[in-house]
This record gives C-alpha cells, sequence and structure tokens, in this order.
C-alpha cells in the first residue's frame, strides 16, 4: 500500500528522503508543497522528474472534493460537505469574525458518543479521519473561499478525543512553520468528555484551548441526554479539567446547550457555579440547533439570560455564543446526514459501533 505522505511531518518525511539518497532539503520542498495544496507530485516543478515518479510510486495526495456548499445569506458562514477519497463525508465550517476566519474541523466520520442533541452521531462511528483529512479541511477550505484561517476548532463530527493519535499529528502538522503556521493558542479542542483523554492530553502540555461539552451539572440530567456520563460521571471529568489546568496553565472552556426544560433549570445554573467554583473556566451558553430527529427544543432568550446573570452573580464567567448559520443546516452532522438521505446511501455507510456497543 502507498503511504500518506501529507500526513507524515516533516521530521518524518526529512528521514524518508535520507533514506532514498535525496539530499535534506527535498522534504521541506515536499512538505511546502503540500501544504499549499498540491494535488499531484507533477505540480512540484522544482522536483527532479525522477523523484516525482518515484514519489508517485510510493505515496498518495489526499484531496478532497465538494459534495455540498452552503453560504448563509445572514452572517456570510459557509458549511463545507467534503467527500474523501473513500467516499465518505465530513463537515467543515468556516466562520467569519471581526478578528478573523475560524474553520470548525470534524475529526470522524460519524460519532459513537451518542449526544441525544446531535444529528453528527445518529449512524455511529464509521471511521476516524487521518491526520492529512483534518489538515484538508482547513487547507482545502482556506483554498476554495480565499479566507486567511487564524482560528480552528475541532469541533465538527466526532469525538477528537477519540481520534488523539491522529489529531495531535495534525496538529504538529498545521501548527509547522513551514505548513500553514497557526498556533496552539489559536486552536480550540471540543471532548463530550472523555476524562482519561484529557488527562493523556494534559500531559503534552500544548497551549491550545480545551473545551468540554458540560451540557449539563448533574448525573441524571446530563446521563440522560450524554452516554459517556455513565463512564465519566460530572465530578470524575471536572477533577480530570481541574488536573489539566495545574499541568497545562490553560482555562477551561465548558460548552453548555441551552435545552428546554432538561438543562436550563435555575437549580441547575446553582448547581454549576456550586460546582465550577475555585476553577479557572469559562462557560459558554449555546442555545440549541435543533435535530429533526430529536425532541428536544432550545432554551428561551429569557431562560438563557436568566442562566447566565446566576452564574455570573455566582462568580463564574459565562456569554452567550451568537448562533451563526442558522439558515444552512446549522446543527452539527445534519448537512451530512441531509445529504446521504438525498443520495439515497444511507444504508452503504456501516458504522464500526454506536453508543450503545
Amino acid at each position: 500500500m502507498k503511504q500518506d505522505i501529507k500526513s507524515m511531518t516533516l521530521p518524518e518525511l526529512s528521514a524518508a528522503m535520507r533514506a532514498a539518497g535525496e539530499p535534506a532539503f527535498r522534504a521541506r520542498q515536499i512538505f511546502v508543497w503540500l501544504h499549499r495544496g498540491a494535488a499531484s507530485f507533477e505540480e512540484m516543478s522544482d522536483l527532479p522528474k525522477d523523484l516525482r515518479n518515484r514519489l508517485a510510486d510510493s505515496y498518495t495526495i489526499t484531496v478532497p472534493t465538494i459534495a455540498r456548499k452552503q453560504r448563509s445569506r445572514r452572517d456570510g458562514t459557509v458549511k463545507y460537505l467534503w467527500r474523501l477519497a473513500d467516499g465518505n463525508c465530513v463537515e467543515t465550517v468556516l466562520m467569519r469574525y471581526h478578528h478573523g476566519s475560524t474553520v470548525c474541523i470534524s475529526s470522524e466520520v460519524g460519532c459513537a458518543m451518542g449526544c441525544r442533541f446531535c444529528a453528527s452521531t445518529l449512524g455511529g462511528l464509521v471511521r476516524r479521519l487521518t491526520a492529512s483529512e483534518m489538515l484538508d479541511q482547513v487547507l482545502f477550505t482556506a483554498l476554495d473561499d480565499g479566507a486567511a484561517v487564524s482560528n480552528i476548532v475541532l469541533m465538527g463530527i466526532g469525538e477528537p478525543l477519540d481520534n488523539l493519535e491522529n489529531v495531535l499529528r495534525f496538529l504538529e502538522l498545521v501548527n509547522s512553520p513551514e505548513g500553514m503556521n497557526i498556533g496552539m493558542r489559536h486552536i480550540s479542542l471540543s471532548t463530550c468528555g472523555l476524562a482519561d483523554k484529557i488527562d493523556v492530553l494534559a500531559q503534552k502540555k500544548l497551549q491550545l484551548t480545551l473545551s468540554v461539552s458540560l451540557h449539563a451539572p448533574d448525573d441524571a440530567s446530563r446521563g440522560a441526554i450524554m452516554p459517556v456520563n455513565r463512564k465519566f460521571p460530572v465530578d470524575t471529568l471536572l477533577d480530570a479539567c481541574r488536573r489539566y489546568f495545574e499541568i497545562t496553565g490553560r482555562r477551561v472552556s465548558f460548552e453548555y446547550t441551552m435545552i428546554d426544560g432538561v438543562s436550563d433549570r435555575e437549580e441547575q445554573a446553582q448547581l454549576l457555579a456550586s460546582k465550577l467554583r475555585g476553577m479557572a473556566a469559562h462557560v459558554n451558553l449555546i442555545p440549541l440547533n435543533a435535530v429533526r430527529e430529536r425532541d428536544l427544543r432550545p432554551s428561551s432568550r429569557q431562560a438563557v439570560q436568566r442562566f447566565q446573570q446566576i452564574l455570573e452573580r455566582r462568580g463564574v464567567t459565562a456569554t452567550v455564543r451568537r448562533s451563526l448559520g442558522g439558515d444552512i443546516d446549522a446543527s452539527c452532522g445534519q448537512l451530512r446526514r441531509n445529504y446521504l438521505e438525498d443520495s439515497n446511501v444511507m444504508a452503504k455507510e456501516e458504522p464500526l459501533w454506536t453508543h450503545g456497543d
């Protein structure tokens, strides 16, 4: 089998070139071409033709194609559905803010976590993405739109810590000065709460922002909408977050979806404030994007404001996330699911497993 060359780090590529009897500078040339979006070795015009032929014999270059693209008329948000080499599809979202453009990428095809409010998990996990497939989402979104990407969030389809090895490789690639050179402090990684993997990530001492999908402060409410809570209850998760801050010095951001009658009660706001007391934390309140296959509904604006006020009065910093792309299948995973249904290929995507396995 040919090797995925774009998933190779620069040191790995340098070692491969040395083993092939090539001068060291060839690795950097190839790396730069790949991170500029070269779709074939033939495009690498400063490489000898013999080397280009040998590379083509031994390596593949991942290049996604656009299966579907939606642009919001309200705020300019662009949602891409990328078709991968094996025919699977993943979502990427380009969001524009006053401080620059942010790309939200997927880390898996589908998701095994089973969160009730999310469309990404409806079909279970199909497979994990490679580092190059994550990098491609940033690279080809920027190339297609012409946007200068300043920030990345791993909050799309999939659970990043469930694919930690490939995610760490992607982070090294996108952070490389010879590549896209996006700094770790401009990258956010979101997890549904795999406490054991948070501990592993902490030991890497990366300066990214860890975002934890909490969505309820008590085990009964959280367990009803997030199966992961059965393995990692709220207090276990929060203990891991405290260790993460102690090791990295990086404040943890908590994502909290406001769901009518499920997570928006005043007593829940009081409990959340109590549990976060003394932590270096920020709470991001997110009005629910309704998924048609679910029976959950977003909280009222008044309930969101009341929840925020309670947190702030108790000394917890809380903001309400501005909703973007509401007119373009805003819910994570919804564009992919609609595309599969429209294409009549739902039955062809066989999941590896779901949260019930």
